[in-house]
């Protein structure tokens, strides 16, 4: 699977940017992705998951203010995120091949393919 995802940028604390990353190589109605981000000197983190069926789960510091969404006619998942914060900024990465179930994303170490990642830069 080959994912590719764009939109990060520089944005001002309690601005918006959208998020895609667009999958080629698999059945992508058949996937469940998700959203990661590792902001400097701190371990990835799972920040939003969409399963196959639409069902969501977002971490509790981006609920309210993120949307996870998919589109299947064009192989591609978003992240829109809103009231964006300085401790939002990281580098953003989509992700497949995890399992989703009991309302969580599960991604065992090594497994899983990952997009290149999109800088989202929020300034206070």
């Amino acid at each position: 699977v080959q994912l590719q995802a764009s939109g990060g940028g520089l944005v001002q604390a309690e601005g918006s940017l959208r998020l895609s990353c667009e999958a080629s190589g698999s059945t992508f109605s058949s996937d469940h992705m998700a959203w990661y981000r590792q902001a400097p000197g701190k371990q990835r983190e799972l920040v939003a998951a969409i399963s196959r069926g639409a069902s969501t789960k977002y971490v509790d510091s981006v609920k309210g203010r993120f949307t996870i969404s998919r589109d299947n006619a064009v192989n591609t998942v978003y992240l829109q995120m809103t009231s964006l914060k300085p401790e939002d900024t990281a580098v953003y990465y989509c992700n497949t091949g995890g399992a989703y179930y009991n309302g969580n994303y599960y991604l065992p170490p090594g497994f899983g393919s990952w997009g290149q990642g999109t800088l989202v830069t929020v300034s206070s």
